[in-house]
């Protein structure tokens, strides 16, 4: 079979880029109050899938301006109204763990697909309007940014290029601090605490939850997993508004949010299976000196899937239940053995594979000289 039948990355773009500019344009050429509409119902769309509401209902506007054959201007065409109001999902739907954003670009789909070309414009109007809220609206923006690859090997940029931090003072630049209250409750004692300037080589700083050395930057562990919920929450956004309306990857918007997002999200992931796994050390550590870990040792080691952009685990043993003392050398071996199925396991991707493999090596490496 000839290459020219599977499209390019550069022609896919090329034809994403080509469908948000016709709906950009085609919005921008309908009356204010059919735009305002237009919004009004991709709000109320967008917050229902955001929430993944079992249940949304939405109307196309009365009338748009769309071509029309053997017509050589756009004319203003009229929607019946008995084609304008739809509802999307029923509470079966949810009992079936359906999401409501795949309901509702199937409805979408097929009213687009209508012979009547008002509401088939109609249609595809309010999905661009959807989509522009969810990127546009529902995400705070954030600074300009650029990341770099771990290494050579790696494809997926992740950490903050350092000379990208501007000179400008946290204190006059709102996008490098935080307003904190001062506890006196005053309206006036309010004071600006900067980020540390790792932070602020990330695209959202008030998300930062890791240092450049690991070191904790929030108050606990648990502040630090809602920082990571917080993002991976930013990226949900992202993933339903493309999977309604591919070419919105076009937008720019969309794009720098996230590229940025992206980015942070995976060094702030990592960095937290890093930090996490140090605390496993230190805790099997204080458990053998006690002499606690006589009846068993398994292990669920957190690991940073860039494929899911969560934290998953790798569960294995590393003493079997029962009365055996345990040794340092236990941990090696069962490390050993881990690592040999991680690395023929064709689930993981290579950065993922990679990354987990750092992990094992921390464990490794924290119970050799014990050996």
């Amino acid at each position: 079979m000839s290459d020219k039948n599977f499209p390019t990355t550069t022609h896919m773009a090329d034809l994403q880029t080509e469908e948000y500019e016709r709906q950009q344009a085609l919005l921008a050429a309908q009356p204010n109050i059919i735009q305002r509409f237009l919004e009004a119902q991709g709000r109320q769309l967008s917050e229902a899938l955001l929430e993944n509401n079992p249940q949304v209902r939405f109307s196309l506007p009365d009338r748009v301006v769309c071509t029309l054959e053997n017509v050589d201007q756009p004319t203003l065409v009229t929607i019946p109204n008995d084609q304008r109001t739809h509802t999307v999902g029923n509470f079966i739907n949810r009992l079936r763990k359906e999401q409501l954003y795949k309901l509702l670009r199937h409805v979408l789909n097929e009213l687009e697909q209508s012979p009547d070309r008002s509401v088939s414009v109609a249609a595809s109007l309010l999905r661009h309007s959807t989509v522009l809220h969810m990127v546009y609206n529902t995400l705070p923006s954030g600074r300009e940014v650029t990341y770099r690859p771990a290494d050579d090997e790696e494809t997926l940029a992740s950490i903050p290029d350092n000379d990208q931090m501007d000179t400008q003072s946290a204190l006059t630049a709102a996008s490098d601090a935080i307003v904190e209250e001062n506890g006196t409750g005053a309206e006036d004692a309010k004071v600006l605490v900067p980020y540390v300037p790792y932070a602020r080589l990330f695209y959202l700083p008030q998300w930062v939850a890791f240092g450049e050395r690991g070191e904790l930057l929030v108050k606990s562990l648990e502040e630090a997993d809602a920082h990571i919920r917080s993002m991976q929450r930013f990226m949900e956004v992202l993933f339903k508004a493309v999977a309604l309306a591919p070419y919105i990857s076009a937008d720019p918007e969309y794009s720098k949010k996230r590229y940025g997002m992206l980015g942070q999200l995976v060094n702030q992931g990592r960095a937290l299976a890093i930090y996490q796994t140090q605390d496993i050390i230190a805790h099997i550590k204080a458990r053998a000196e006690a002499g606690s870990l006589n009846r068993g040792l398994r292990l669920s080691m957190p690991y940073f899937d860039d494929q899911d952009l969560k934290i998953s685990y790798s569960n294995f043993e590393i003493i079997p239940a029962g009365r055996i003392m345990f040794v340092p050398a236990f941990v090696v071996r069962a490390v050993y053995q881990e690592q040999v199925k991680v690395s023929q396991d064709t689930r993981y991707n290579p950065s993922t594979r990679k990354h987990l493999m750092y992990l094992l090596d921390l464990l490794e490496i924290a119970f050799e000289s014990e050996s």
